[in-house]
């Protein structure tokens, strides 16, 4: 028996066409939402599933039935029966030479990108077949902005997207960067022009996540992962999952889950850039007994007996009060709520605090 839900469902789907192609759309979905849905690519850089549309990039026009010009279909919302064509030569054509003008003053360096394979723009520009511009060229003289130390803002690698500025302003609610300036004179800034490190940053890197090219990188990130895994992120109860990239066992790129509904990709300054310690060379892999004023290795039974032992002798030497406990905000809710109950009921020990100030 069909579930009345899925029933309804599909009577709100919208059908309509791309390329002659039917597909359908939920209420409220824009054209591109709808063919990158259905695995149609459709050139795009300043969209972003997190942020309302903006059409500043024009790379996703597209031809509409009964629609006058070239409409941009991130900002297209479609209705039955729309008759949309992405890939006529006048829609490749605007496109094609929009992205010669977004490459004109763009640095020609790909190979040493931070973001080499992994660039929208790379992506964009080898699908309209630009490999150079026929504008005349003039790269951008702004140095670098170094000073923060998570992450580095290369303007000569900026398209002036505004996703960074967006996703400052309509996901994290801060609003430390905005549009300065006008046309050619154009940046992404703190206000009064302040470097970012000075500026009511929180270093989430939210900004990093959201942008297309190599304007905005973290340090050190430039190693491409072998492999993705998914984790909770160690630091707080909040519980936000997080997908690590992996090589040779070392983490060498962290990215928040789009699809955990806690965080919804997003990560605060210390889950994105504070697992660093996961991979020192001074961290612990064995337990240490003092032997003769010295730290000698042991194994695991041989601590917690040793533990145990002093657990013991202490509560029938001074009483369980002579025990106290400090839980950790890295391990987890469950694991916290086993220690307390072990110093409360196991030691008799109302002494248990939480230090969540890391």
């Amino acid at each position: 028996m069909p579930c009345p839900y899925d029933e309804e469902k599909r009577m709100e789907e919208i059908k309509f066409t791309i390329d002659e192609q039917e597909l359908t759309a939920q209420p409220g979905q824009s054209v591109l939402e709808a063919a990158l849905q259905a695995g149609i690519y459709i050139p795009n850089l300043c969209w972003d599933s997190k942020l309302e549309p903006y059409g500043g990039c024009r790379l996703c026009v597209v031809e509409v039935e009964g629609m006058r010009g070239l409409p941009t279909a991130c900002t297209t919302k479609v209705t039955p029966g729309m008759k949309v064509r992405s890939e006529t030569p006048e829609v490749h054509q605007v496109r094609k030479i929009t992205m010669e003008l977004l490459v004109a003053d763009h640095p020609l360096e790909c190979l040493t990108c931070s973001l080499n394979q992994r660039c929208d723009l790379q992506k964009a520009a080898a699908y309209l077949g630009v490999d150079k511009s026929r504008m005349r060229r003039s790269e951008r003289t702004m140095p670098a902005d170094e000073s923060n130390p998570f992450f580095v803002r290369d303007f000569k690698k900026c398209i002036l997207c505004a996703r960074c500025v967006r996703v400052c302003h309509e996901v994290r609610g801060l609003g430390a960067i905005d549009m300065a300036k006008r046309g050619y004179d154009a940046f992404i800034s703190p206000f009064a022009g302040l470097p970012i490190a000075d500026s009511i940053c929180e270093s989430c890197g939210e900004c990093v996540d959201h942008c297309p090219t190599g304007a905005l990188y973290v340090r050190g990130e430039a190693i491409l992962p072998s492999k993705e895994v998914k984790t909770i992120c160690p630091y707080c109860g909040v519980g936000c999952q997080m997908v690590l990239g992996v090589r040779q066992n070392k983490i060498v790129k962290v990215l928040g889950d789009l699809t955990y509904p806690v965080n919804q990709g997003s990560l605060c300054v210390k889950g994105r850039f504070g697992l660093g310690f996961a991979s020192s060379e001074d961290r612990l892999t064995k337990p240490l007994i003092k032997k003769n004023d010295q730290f000698e290795e042991a194994t695991w039974d041989e601590a917690l007996d040793l533990v145990a032992s002093k657990f013991k002798e202490i509560k029938e030497k001074h009483g369980g009060q002579a025990i106290a406990g400090l839980c950790s905000a890295k391990a987890t809710n469950e694991e916290n709520y086993l220690f307390q109950k072990f110093i409360r009921a196991g030691a008799g020990s109302p002494h248990i605090d939480h230090c969540a100030r890391l």
